[in-house]
């Protein structure tokens, strides 16, 4: 059941199982039809990396199969739950919010002092010109001052 699905699949790329021209799969162990199936083309790379099919033409394999968007139609089952819960189980209220911001950013300003600028300035540089953290930070206050 699992091979005739695939197959069905790769045939909207014009793509064979076992098939003789460059682009077509060769599969060298059953495992793999489940766990494509099952984990998309993450689960077809790994599969290729674990030797259980090969493809002497690997770029126009990928590039078929990406014509007929079979990555949208092969979207792994192991990616519904974890999308489910994060869209059904938000977890994160204004409370949690803070406390998680209280937990990384609370921590005093030893860290701080010893990784940025004099300013304190937790932000990127412009290193266009400057030769140092403190000239980077200078340089980006005064693009931005500019551009307003």
């Amino acid at each position: 059941m699992n091979r005739r699905r695939l197959e069905s699949l790769l045939e909207e790329a014009d793509v064979r199982l076992g098939g003789d021209r460059p682009w077509d799969v060769a599969v060298h162990d059953d495992r793999f039809f489940a766990h494509v199936l099952a984990h998309g083309s993450l689960g077809a790379g790994e599969a290729y990396m674990d030797g259980w099919w090969d493809c002497p033409q690997l770029d126009e394999l990928c590039a078929r199969t990406l014509r007929a968007r079979l990555d949208l139609k092969l979207r792994g089952r192991h990616l519904l739950l974890p999308y489910l819960k994060s869209r059904l189980l938000n977890l994160q209220t204004p409370a949690r919010s803070f406390r998680a911001g209280q937990y990384h950013y609370d921590i005093g300003n030893d860290l701080y002092r010893a990784m940025l600028d004099q300013r304190m300035i937790y932000s990127c540089g412009y290193w266009r010109n400057a030769a140092n953290l403190d000239e980077a930070q200078e340089a980006k206050l005064d693009l931005c001052c500019r551009k307003l």
